[in-house]
């Protein structure tokens, strides 16, 4: 999910579901999404005051709060099997979830995993780079339970970050993009007294082929779903023409939470699209 506002004054609390479905007739065509946003929404809102805050002990346990929500796994599930533009491409496995009765399936699955899951290699693809046909550009697709797993991690980790990235930052966050960065560059560069009428342009060759694990993993602390973001990053692809390697360094593109590059970003800073004015 993306676009959350962080600014928004917190309403009263509902009750948090972080044991799963309540009965065994868990349905999905009948459950109630915008009790399940709100709620997701709340403690996204809640770990980013604490963050900004500084208070990391309740830091630690609203992003735990997060980690068991019944309410996260159905978002998270509902945003990759349902939303996303690539629910219909599979990982190593070929599974996919196009169904109520499959979603509501492998949302029971991902929230019984939620401690034991363990992360399954990507499925190494190529497609053709942006400008540039001729020049392809690899992915890494991860199996659907681990991209429902990721988007999960995501919304605990993102807030945290959110509040300690820089205020003119704005590679790969939510409710930021291009148009905001060209938009404070033009302000700088047309004010009445405007001393830095010019702008960098630069590309990181290789970027996130090369982010070291110990540099990424001690950047996030002792964040609760630590492990997981380890299995993730040394997974490792399978590539059918070579069959499996190991991942060593950096980060497969093409998944939801590290390979979406939301903890990169806080080691990067943003990636390319960064405006520092």
């Amino acid at each position: 999910m993306t676009g959350y506002s962080f600014s928004t004054p917190a309403v009263a609390e509902s009750p948090w579901i972080a044991n799963g479905p309540e009965d065994d007739g868990f349905n999905w065509d009948r459950v109630e999404w915008r009790t399940h946003e709100d709620n997701v929404r709340r403690l996204r809102q809640r770990i980013f005051k604490a963050a900004q805050a500084q208070d990391w002990p309740r830091v630690r346990n609203l992003q735990k709060l997060m980690l068991r929500s019944w309410s996260n796994t159905l978002i998270s599930v509902r945003q990759v099997t349902q939303r996303n533009a690539g629910r219909k491409t599979a990982g190593i496995d070929g599974e996919v979830a196009l169904t109520s009765p499959d979603r509501t399936d492998v949302a029971e699955r991902v929230h019984h995993t939620i401690s034991s899951w363990q992360p399954r290699a990507v499925k190494r693809v190529y497609i053709p780079k942006n400008g540039n046909k001729n020049k392809l550009r690899p992915l890494g697709i991860p199996v659907m339970m681990d991209r429902c797993h990721q988007a999960r991690v995501r919304n605990a980790l993102e807030p945290e970050w959110e509040a300690r990235f820089e205020p003119k930052s704005y590679g790969f966050r939510p409710g930021r993009s291009c148009q905001d960065a060209i938009h404070a560059i033009y302000k700088t560069c047309n004010g009445p007294h405007a001393k830095r009428v010019w702008a960098l342009d630069a590309d990181l060759a290789k970027a996130f082929d090369r982010i070291d694990h110990e540099r990424l993993l001690e950047a996030i602390g002792d964040f609760p779903a630590r492990d997981m973001i380890r299995g993730w990053l040394t997974a490792g692809v399978f590539e059918s023409s070579k069959g499996f390697a190991p991942t060593e360094e950096g980060t497969p593109q093409g998944g939801g939470a590290t390979r979406g590059r939301t903890v990169v970003s806080g080691c990067t800073d943003g990636g390319s699209m960064v405006t520092k004015v």
